[in-house]
């Protein structure tokens, strides 16, 4: 099964990238309060952003790259 790469929006308006290989799941998972530590108690989240398709190692190489961006260069992925 492929991953995917995405970048949530939280209820504080602060934005969490992370891997998955089912993001519908994922997104139930941190919106229950039980995903990563940084989501608990920002949820609701929504995304707003994600690649799929991609391998266990490409999904973690995007994911760094994503996460040395500034606040403002991730908000520009959402526009394309």
């Amino acid at each position: 099964m492929p991953w995917t790469v995405y970048i949530l929006r939280c209820s504080d308006d602060t934005l969490y990238t992370g891997i998955t290989k089912d993001l519908g799941a994922r997104i139930k998972t941190h919106n229950a309060g039980k995903g990563a530590k940084y989501t608990r108690g920002r949820g609701p989240v929504n995304v707003m952003w994600s690649e799929d398709g991609l391998d266990e190692g490409g999904a973690r190489k995007k994911e760094i790259e994503i996460k040395k961006l500034s606040r403002s260069e991730k908000i520009q992925l959402f526009k394309k």
